[in-house]
Formats: C-alpha cells, structure tokens, sequence
C-alpha cells in the first residue's frame, strides 16, 4: 500500500483555544501515541490530511526534528458536518506490526436483479473492519455485485480477501443485497432486523461502472 509523507510541527497541549488558533491557520491538533512513549501533541497541515485521507492513507512517514516516524492514523475527528478535519490521532507502528483498520468497500458492476428485475441495491455496509500486516493495508477492498437478483446477498464470508487479511466483522454480516422495491423499508429483517435506519442505495453508494466508471452520486 501507499505510504504518504508530511511533516509536523511539536505544539503546546493548551486545550480549546489553542486548537481553535491553530486551525484559523490551516493547522490540524494532533496527537502521536504508541509502543510506551509518552503521547506527542503536534499540529498538522489541514490541506495535505485533507488531501491524503481523502486518497485512503492509512500510513504516513512523517518528518519532525529531521526525524521519520511511520505511523498509522488511528481515528479522525470531524465537525459537526462530517467535512472538516477538527484532529487526528496517530500511534507509533513497526513494520512487522499487524494492525486493526477500517478499508472502504467499493461495489464494482450493477446488479442483475437491477437492470432485469427493477430491484434496488442495498449496502448498509460500505467499510470493512480488517486485521493485517501494517505494510499490507488495502487502499479499498472490490466486491463484484453484478451477478445478484432479488433476494441476494453478499456477506462478510463471501468477500475475497487479498492474503493476510482477515475480517474483523461477524461473518454472516450483509454487505450488499438486492431487494425488491416494495421490501425496501423491511430491508432490517435481510440484514438480521439490525439494518440502519437509512440503507444506502445504489445510488449513494461507491459503485463503479462495468468499464470503470463510477457514476455521479450524492455526496
């Protein structure tokens, strides 16, 4: 996987003013744990994390003091409106470390249940808990749907996954399933009655075209 480089800045732990000043000038608060050192407070430039999350980093080298650390991002905080980074976490990470991530799922082709049947397609799970060696993170993980009709299913145990990589879900979790139009609302007994309350359709989920292409969607 991608590994993607920045550098970083030590700052002072001053609490929410401090942080509210840093980000007023394109800095993200963050904080560096791990392997029994004492937890670093840095600040981060707001546009590359932007840049680099929005690419699926997991990894970063990151330069401070004319030092390299590999790290891992751990967890993100947004705002309130889910588009703006407010601070990150980052742990201290070996190579030959096996970690627990979050790997967006992207569903490839469009259902025959879709085009043949009217169906609707439904992912009320678009990112899988995985564990793997930290140099082996998938950027996303491709789950062909092209071949579901109506009351089909893909669940975790379905999902081909690249080698070291194990699941961290149930296995008998729904990912993606084809629903006829009038089960739409019932679709929480196809996913074992604990479906979210807004399945993502076809249309708001991360799905590409055969070719490749994906398809504009909502935001």
């Amino acid at each position: 996987m991608e590994t993607f480089k920045m550098s970083a800045l030590k700052r002072d732990p001053a609490g929410g003013r401090a942080a509210g000043r840093l980000r007023r000038k394109g800095l993200i608060p963050g904080i560096i744990y791990g392997h029994g050192e004492t937890p670093l407070p840095v600040s981060l430039d707001a546009e590359q994390v932007t840049t680099h999350l929005h690419h699926g980093a997991h990894l970063l080298d990151l330069e401070m003091d004319g030092q390299v650390s590999k790290l891992l991002i751990k967890e993100v905080q947004y705002n309130h409106l889910g588009d703006t980074v407010m601070h990150i976490d980052l742990a201290r990470v070996s190579l030959d470390e096996r970690v627990e991530v979050t790997v967006p799922l992207r569903f490839r082709g469009e259902p025959v249940g879709v085009t043949e049947d009217e169906g609707i397609l439904l992912t009320p799970v678009t990112d899988l808990e995985v564990e793997c060696p930290v140099v082996d993170i998938p950027n996303e993980i491709r789950i062909n749907v092209k071949e579901l009709r109506i009351d089909q299913s893909i669940l975790v145990k379905d999902i081909q996954l690249p080698p070291g990589v194990v699941a961290m879900m149930p296995p008998d979790t729904v990912v993606a399933t084809v629903v006829a139009p009038r089960e739409e609302e019932e679709a929480a007994a196809v996913v074992e009655g604990e479906a979210p309350a807004q399945p993502e359709v076809i249309a708001k989920g991360k799905v590409e075209t055969e070719e490749g292409e994906e398809p504009e969607k909502k935001e």
